[in-house]
């Protein structure tokens, strides 16, 4: 039996209700299922909300809080859903993942949201939050985006200083 796609959700260490709340809503769940996804697992950290099966018996939805390491679920993932964390970002896309960042708009000072729209524009991820996170699902061209270098130090920090306008 083939198994169906993917898509991993994760919150890092923190908690970010709104966006598991919103990607395991029924109606995100409709256009993941559409897309040709069968399964929607999320690592909720330490947030409040836990996500309840969606209204469809051909849609799988499983989280967990915490794991020592999500490389696994990351490699196994056809698209990831991310918070805007560097780390992760980078991780997603050293992994040559298919990524949508979710930036939390109810952070004072969201200081993740530069890194994202930098690689946002740049062709590398899509980004959004999560009041329009059900129309970048619906919308978004996952097959557009570019291929991020490979992992080479000193490539990867002339790409950041030039990314950012530094000069070195």
């Amino acid at each position: 039996m083939e198994t169906g796609k993917t898509v991993f959700v994760t919150v890092g260490t923190t908690s970010f209700d709104d966006l598991i709340a919103t990607i395991s809503s029924d109606e995100c769940c409709k256009v993941l299922e559409k897309s040709g996804y069968t399964k929607l697992l999320m690592q909720i950290g330490r947030g409040n909300f836990e996500p309840t099966n969606c209204s469809s018996s051909h849609f799988q939805i499983d989280y967990y809080r915490y794991k020592s390491s999500l490389k696994d679920d990351m490699l196994n993932a056809d698209l990831i859903l991310s918070h805007g964390g560097a780390g992760c970002i980078l991780e997603c896309l050293q992994f040559k993942k298919k990524l949508l960042v979710v930036m939390n708009d109810k952070l004072s000072e969201n200081h993740q949201a530069e890194l994202a729209l930098k690689l946002g524009n740049s062709g590398y991820l899509y980004y959004c939050t999560c009041s329009n996170l059900l129309d970048m699902l619906r919308d978004a061209d996952f097959n557009n985006l570019k291929e991020f270098p490979s992992s080479d130090p000193e490539r990867f920090g002339h790409f950041l200083n030039r990314q950012f306008g530094l000069q070195h």
